[in-house]
């Protein structure tokens, strides 16, 4: 993965950019999608490098006396402070991307191409950390078992406990990106990315720190990622069998991003009324009415009735499948919860 060519602050360099050729194929293949791993890897350099993090700060204070510190210290030597990220940290993001979808895709990552990426590792590090890498690729079944599990306990501790109000803020950029590509189209869209990113000429490009390569997406299309935990710049995927894929910072991350999910409850409570603000928090998975009325704790006609006033404002669609009616969030819907948070 050219993560290597992560940007830090003020030391960008203008004559290093990927440039993704699309043709008219790849166009219509340009998808968003969402990486639990890339949010968990970038979430351990944040705790690496806080200095360089201000918007992580409120999130880092809770987290910081809960890490399970030998389980964080592993994940610190695999991943690094800065440069080079192992591809197998995260599969191909997807749009229904889980938690534990990743995690499974982890503990099943293919050992050669891990012993590939321990290797491009232990070139760019030295002393005890490249001693540990080294024998990470001398012996990869047994690292993938001890980083998966290390993984496993970090995100629980780190970003479990926050990943209601992350997942709601990547949801609701890609909800506002999407409706930016109806109004203005790809090339619109792809310009309001980020000031590094930009489209003309049937590709899109992305200046970086360290790296130059032009991709050619042979209509596989482009898997554009947003990310909370990575805010500061923009990482590039470019390697087969991967998919081409940009990570980009989501809009909206302020310092409190991590509020507690009371706190945004009470927020939209005060512009939306208690029932209706839960009803739509609940909305990111389709419910039938007779479910969110029992999540809800109401009468069924009680929630049909707040459904509906949601779904009249634009903040709620609906759907009939067989005899159901299914309710779920529309991109205002989502784009409202990611302003609150």
């Amino acid at each position: 993965m050219d993560r290597n060519s992560l940007p830090i602050e003020g030391v960008e360099h203008p004559d290093h950019r990927v440039e993704f050729q699309l043709s008219p194929g790849d166009i219509e293949a340009v998808r968003f999608g969402v990486s639990p791993g890339h949010e968990l890897a970038h979430a351990v350099r944040v705790l690496l490098r806080p200095a360089q993090h201000p918007l992580q700060w409120g999130w880092l204070r809770a987290v910081r006396e809960r890490l399970p510190r030998e389980s964080f210290g592993l994940l610190a030597a695999v991943i690094g402070d800065d440069g080079y990220m192992p591809d197998f940290l995260t599969s191909a993001p997807h749009w229904d991307m889980t938690p534990d979808a990743e995690l499974e895709a982890l503990r099943a990552a293919e050992l050669e191409p891990m012993r590939v990426d321990f290797g491009k590792m232990v070139l760019r590090s030295t002393g005890a950390r490249q001693r540990a890498l080294r024998d990470m690729q001398a012996q990869p079944a047994k690292a993938r078992s001890m980083i998966a599990d290390a993984w496993s306990e970090v995100w629980d501790a780190a970003l479990a406990p926050v990943w209601p109000q992350l997942e709601r803020l990547l949801r609701a950029d890609i909800a506002v990106r999407s409706r930016t590509i109806a109004t203005s189209g790809i090339a619109g869209m792809a310009d309001g990315l980020h000031p590094n990113v930009s489209w003309g000429a049937g590709a899109v490009r992305v200046r970086l720190r360290k790296h130059s390569e032009q991709v050619d997406c042979h209509g596989s299309g482009l898997v554009l990622v947003p990310s909370v935990m990575s805010s500061w710049g923009c990482m590039v995927l470019t390697e087969p069998p991967a998919q081409p894929t940009l990570f980009y910072p989501a809009r909206g991350v302020t310092a409190g991003w991590a509020r507690d999910p009371a706190e945004i409850a009470e927020a939209l409570g005060a512009l939306l009324g208690p029932a209706r603000a839960g009803i739509l928090l609940d909305a990111g998975v389709a419910r039938t009415t007779s479910q969110v009325a029992q999540d809800a704790g109401l009468a069924a006609s009680t929630a049909s009735h707040h459904l509906t006033v949601l779904r009249d404002a634009g903040l709620i669609g609906s759907e009939r499948q067989g005899n159901r009616m299914l309710h779920l969030r529309t991109p205002l819907g989502e784009a409202m919860i990611g302003a609150v948070l």
